[in-house]
């Protein structure tokens, strides 16, 4: 555990405190680190100049919040940054000048009420990587630390794979992981290769398909009972078709299911 001059575990400052936010504040505080929240009625740039040696920036906002918060960022906190959204991708934090952020793919939910759920371990990337893997050990969750970028953004890929194909079609189908697979592969797949095509235009560079689509079946394994439609994914899919329609990229797929299932 880093430390500072007074022999205590420097702070973390936490934007967002939802339920994610709340398992990472834990973790946190198990491993000694002082937890500085930061709430939406809260100045971001007056918690900041209040406390300038914290080791860790932890941005747990949800996807939609996350691309204004990302400019808001003095240059001196990039490279403590921590960021933990769905849908992430380097082009993300890049585009907002931060260069080398820490970044962790989260396979865990926090549902309200309920315990946390573990569905494999998280990878994570960065200058706080050691930080978040002992935090989340001290909670009884696992961390596989990434070594580069690229890994890191493969690792990235599989989670948008495994998000917006059960949430797209979900949609449809309903149901849960295990039941979408076994009883509805081939829209799944066909669901997931227009996913995998989105993603080969976002990071610009060709991708393997079938080692992305088992990774997705990884998260499935970890958790047969997980639905598939989560409560975003509506807006996931209408995501998706701007970006798609930004690239020239036809997903007949994804517009049936919205054409059938999204309310104009």
């Amino acid at each position: 555990m880093s430390q500072n001059t007074s022999g205590l575990a420097p702070s973390v400052i936490l934007v967002g405190v939802g339920e994610i936010g709340q398992v990472l504040a834990a973790g946190f505080l198990k491993t000694g680190h002082p937890v500085i929240p930061v709430t939406r009625r809260q100045s971001l740039s007056g918690v900041l100049a209040q406390v300038p040696d914290a080791q860790a920036l932890v941005l747990a906002v949800g996807e939609k919040d996350l691309p204004d918060l990302l400019t808001q960022i003095p240059a001196q906190w990039h490279e403590r940054l921590v960021l933990i959204q769905n849908e992430l991708l380097p082009k993300d934090w890049q585009s907002a000048g931060i260069v080398n952020p820490t970044v962790m793919s989260i396979w865990f939910e926090k549902k309200p009420g309920k315990l946390v759920k573990q569905l494999m371990p998280s990878p994570v990337w960065g200058r706080n990587a050691g930080l978040m893997a002992e935090s989340l050990a001290a909670i009884g969750l696992n961390a596989r630390i990434i070594d580069d970028l690229a890994a890191m953004q493969n690792e990235l890929v599989i989670k948008n794979v495994y998000i917006l194909t059960t949430n797209i079609a979900g949609l449809k189908v309903g149901g849960d992981v295990e039941t979408l697979w076994r009883e509805h592969q081939p829209l799944a797949r066909a669901v997931a290769l227009e996913v995998i095509a989105l993603q080969e235009k976002l990071v610009g560079q060709p991708l393997a398909t079938e080692p992305l689509i088992e990774g997705m079946l990884a998260g499935f394994e970890g958790d047969p009972a997980h639905a598939c439609q989560g409560r975003t994914a509506a807006a996931r899919l209408q995501r998706a078709l701007k970006l798609a329609e930004r690239f020239g990229l036809d997903l007949p797929v994804m517009k049936e299911i919205a054409a059938a299932h999204i309310a104009d």
